[in-house]
């Protein structure tokens, strides 16, 4: 089940919401809160783990095995197993042996379950492709088991050991409640996608929040919102993409290529801000708020600054449990390319069980050592609109990778078809052949889009209210609610009715 679906859309979420809300009515109402908010996480747990098992049926039991493991662990380092008080831990003082033996079987135990689940197919191929180059091959093991890889396992895994990390550096306070734990851990909105939540951003919440009706308004509008870019903008151009990437790498032309990456560079972006942007407003709904996971990084002015917009509870996560505890930038130049290099190296392997990810994180971390090398203060004295189309070219040439998933020979087709020298001569396929008016359509919003276009015009309407009389105010004020109710009312029909039409659906990042 996904969130762009008639079934999560008009059965799920209503039927969730509805009953989540009546158990936390007496908390808005006052009445023996704490009772009712711990009703409503167990409520909020069961619904979670009911979503994942739609999706996922038995391997519901990994989830969970990985929850109850991150939470003894968090008590083991915390000192609360044996029931005492749990206190914070001091970040200056020395780990005991049993405290820093639940933090490394924490780790341990979650890379396992991701290493086991999402590498083992990649591992086991490699290794009988390794001893076939070799002749050897009556040590091939060709009757190994293929397995499935469970949705979400590397955002969850991330977020349930950077628990037990914080707990350990002093950062967090362990919990006692498993209910709050577990809630925190499968909360279904940002469970099989993201963003990556950390304990220390809705700890508070999950004890003491309380749902305005300001908030429960911005939570739908950004969900619908974060639904028709998924909907309208990002499954239009999938098929204009699909089309490209499909083609044999003969067929490939310069106009083709350009025009199937462009479509990909969309629909990366706007599938996955789009499924972020329905996490964070449904998170709104139920009274949690998550941090943003994006910043327009298509109009960033640097690689450096691409990451700083692009999947930010990612790169925040890989910056502060892994290139920090590395040196960071503080040792010598070549560490911190090193560093760099390895963090990006297995941002890549993070992404997908193929060397073209290891090559995407690569071709970025390159990028953003010669950046540093020198590359940046080159760019600093180039005019923005040089500094914004190297950064956009750089980004949609390494999207030629991730998209060729497995396929390098493809990828270099591409590289080739889109510098003209591919072999492709448009007679059997062409860009007319492609190029239909929704998927043009698609293409323009989305380039205007991607560029802060609804906060700059939401802020100059409101300041042009703002600057007219008392009565001008209010009429204002109503006519531009009214506008603002109805466009989102449109937004949510056009996309109910491409979804009840059947159109491409699923979301990139579920199988990562």
């Amino acid at each position: 089940m996904v969130f762009s679906s008639i079934t999560f859309l008009f059965l799920f979420l209503p039927v969730v919401l509805v009953l989540y809300h009546l158990l936390f009515l007496p908390v808005t109402l006052g009445w023996h809160s704490s009772f009712w908010r711990r009703a409503s996480n167990c409520f909020l747990l069961l619904a979670s783990l009911l979503f994942y098992f739609w999706g996922e049926d038995y391997l519901v039991w990994i989830i969970v095995t990985s929850t109850l493991i991150d939470y003894f662990c968090g008590l083991l380092i915390a000192g609360g197993l044996g029931g005492g008080e749990i206190h914070r831990l001091d970040p200056n003082r020395k780990r005991t042996a049993l405290q820093k033996f639940g933090l490394i079987f924490s780790i341990c135990s979650n890379l396992a379950f991701l290493g086991f689940f999402k590498y083992f197919n990649f591992g086991i191929y490699n290794y009988n492709r390794a001893m076939g180059a070799f002749g050897l091959e009556s040590l091939q093991w060709l009757d190994a088991a293929w397995i499935a890889l469970p949705l979400g396992i590397s955002f969850y895994t991330f977020q349930s050991m950077s628990y037990t990390i914080d707990v350990y550096r002093g950062e967090v306070k362990a919990t006692r409640n498993l209910i709050d734990f577990a809630c925190y851990v499968t909360m279904f909105p940002q469970l099989v996608a993201g963003p990556i939540v950390r304990y220390r951003d809705v700890a508070r919440e999950l004890v003491s929040r309380r749902i305005t009706s300001e908030e429960f308004a911005s939570g739908v509008s950004r969900f619908i919102i974060g639904l028709a870019k998924k909907v309208l903008i990002a499954n239009t151009v999938a098929v204009g993409a699909d089309q490209v990437f499909a083609l044999p790498d003969s067929e490939l032309t310069f106009s083709l290529a350009w025009f199937g990456v462009i479509c990909y560079t969309l629909q990366i972006y706007f599938d996955f801000s789009g499924y972020s942007d329905m996490a964070i407003g449904l998170g709104r709904m139920f009274g949690f708020n998550y941090l943003e996971n994006f910043n327009y990084p298509y109009i960033a002015q640097s690689i450096q600054d691409f990451w700083r917009r692009w999947h930010i509870s990612l790169s925040t996560w890989f910056r502060d449990y892994l290139y920090i505890p590395l040196g960071g930038s503080r040792g010598s130049g070549a560490r911190t390319y090193f560093n760099l290099v390895t963090v990006f190296f297995l941002c890549g392997f993070w992404h997908g069980a193929s060397f073209t990810f290891i090559a995407w994180g690569l071709y970025h971390g390159f990028f953003l050592v010669i950046e540093r090398v020198g590359l940046l203060r080159f760019l600093s004295r180039m005019p923005r609109g040089v500094r914004h189309a190297y950064a956009v070219l750089v980004v949609m040439g390494g999207w030629v990778l991730f998209r060729c998933a497995g396929k390098f020979a493809q990828a270099i087709a591409f590289y080739q078809a889109m510098i003209g020298m591919g072999r492709g001569t448009g007679e059997q396929y062409g860009l007319d052949i492609v190029m239909t008016a929704d998927i043009a359509l698609a293409i323009l919003l989305g380039i205007l889009f991607s560029a802060p276009v609804l906060p700059y015009l939401h802020q100059w309407i409101r300041d042009r209210i703002h600057s007219s009389g008392s009565v001008g105010r209010i009429l204002g004020e109503a006519g531009f609610s009214s506008l603002r109710v109805i466009g989102l009312a449109t937004l949510f029909g056009l996309s109910a009715m491409w979804l009840s039409a059947g159109t491409h659906n699923p979301f990139i990042y579920f199988r990562f």
